[in-house]
C-alpha cells in the first residue's frame, strides 16, 4: 500500500513539473495609468522604453511617451517640446527645436539622426 502510494504520488509530482503553467505580469509606467499585460512572456500593446534601431520620431505627432525615448529628452523636455508645439504650431524643421526651452545647439546635434518633421 505504501509502495502503491509513493509510485502515485510520484508520478503526479513528476507530471505536473513538466506542465508548462501560464503566468501573468502586471507592469505600469510611473505616472500613468496605462498597465501592460504580459502573458506568457508576450507583451500586450507594450511599448519600447527607448528607440528601436532605425526608428525616427516625428516631432509633430510625437506623444510625450515617444519624445520621452529620445536621448537627452526627459519629462521636462518633452512636455516643453509639446508646450510649444501647441502654442507655436507644428515645427517647420528640426532646427526649430532650439526655440524650446532647455533644447541647445548640443541637445540638437544628438538628435538629428532620430528625429524628423514630416507631420502636421
Amino acid at each position: 500500500m505504501t509502495a502503491a502510494f509513493l509510485l502515485f504520488t510520484g508520478g503526479w509530482f513528476l507530471a505536473r513539473q513538466n506542465m508548462a503553467a501560464p503566468y501573468e505580469v502586471t507592469t505600469a509606467r510611473p505616472g500613468t495609468e496605462q498597465t501592460e499585460m504580459f502573458q506568457s512572456g508576450q507583451p500586450a500593446n507594450s511599448r519600447p522604453d527607448s528607440l528601436l534601431e532605425g526608428e525616427v520620431i516625428d516631432l509633430n505627432t510625437a506623444d510625450l511617451y515617444d519624445l520621452e525615448r529620445l536621448p537627452g529628452i526627459g519629462e521636462k523636455r518633452a512636455q516643453a517640446i509639446v508646450a510649444y508645439r501647441e502654442e507655436h504650431g507644428p515645427f517647420q524643421s528640426v532646427e526649430d527645436l532650439t526655440q524650446v526651452s532647455g533644447i541647445g545647439q548640443g541637445i540638437l546635434d544628438g538628435l538629428r539622426e532620430y528625429v524628423t518633421v514630416n507631420g502636421p
